[in-house]
């Protein structure tokens, strides 16, 4: 099996609030890949005491665990458990109903010998190869399908959308949104490998049009995850003055890849 990690920040100066990990237990009869980004919120606050960095940490953990120690819980119910677990951490010292107390992105897949299971939340991906070669992006789209006018990064305008029906969902402080993510089960004799990225790797596609999900795919699995990272880089400094594809984002974007070949 071959797993490969690389998680790098926008800025050097900031903490990366990206989490991620892969687990492969001693049995050695499954695992788990778990990658989150950290919501970074606007100007105004959030209502906790702690960063981004330090909420994407502690669930990302709590996820981590829960997902490998309880094989037969599905993974929504995993979330559910980690983020209940994660509010209870500072519940008596922020105010957890804030619509921009941290949160984050998630995307999980666990494998056993039979089967692999997945579940994705809000914009990050998760690249499945089958067994024949083609390539399937899971992704929870309900974000971009949403009118740059409800994205605007006022405060109240994005708080209507944000964890509200008809909008979009991240995992915050309410563990009834697990049930909101993008979840199925694949035979695992049908997946090759996997690919985990937060939206700052996944701009090679979706906002830079390099190539589709199994170009990005390829290029991890024949130069690296940490090739995709480095050529992100390379064209967001491109686009720096020109702001031809960044025009309504940060030029750099916390970075993360996780690689398994089953």
């Amino acid at each position: 099996m071959r797993t490969e990690l690389v998680s790098e920040p926008g800025d050097p100066a900031r903490p990366n609030e990206d989490f991620a990990a892969v687990v492969l237990p001693a049995s050695g009869q499954g695992g788990a890949v778990v990658a989150l980004d950290g919501v970074t919120p606007p100007r105004g606050g959030t209502g906790c005491l702690h960063s981004v960095a330090w909420y994407t940490a502690r669930l990302g953990g709590a996820l981590t665990e829960l997902t490998v120690s309880l094989p037969d819980v599905p993974l929504p119910e995993a979330l559910s458990r980690a983020i209940s677990r994660t509010a209870a951490t500072h519940a008596d010292t922020c105010d957890l109903s804030h619509p921009r107390t941290p949160q984050a992105t998630v995307v999980v897949a666990r494998w056993s010998p039979e089967t692999v299971e997945y579940l994705v939340l809000s914009d990050s991906a998760l690249l499945v190869e089958s067994s024949e070669g083609s390539v399937t992006a899971v992704l929870d789209d309900r974000l971009s399908r949403l009118p740059r006018s409800a994205l605007a990064t006022d405060a109240i305008v994005d708080s209507a959308v944000r964890n509200k029906e008809g909008g979009f969902f991240t995992a915050a402080a309410d563990p009834a949104v697990a049930e909101r993510a993008v979840t199925g089960t694949l035979p695992r004799a049908g997946v090759r490998s996997l690919a985990a990225l937060t939206d700052g790797a996944t701009r090679w596609v979706e906002k830079f049009r390099e190539g589709d999900w199994e170009d990005c795919l390829r290029l991890v699995r024949k130069e690296g995850a940490g090739a995709l990272v480095r050529r992100v880089r390379a064209l967001e400094r491109a686009d720096a003055e020109k702001r031809t594809y960044l025009r309504r984002s940060k030029t750099h974007d916390d970075a993360t890849v996780v690689y398994v070949e089953l």
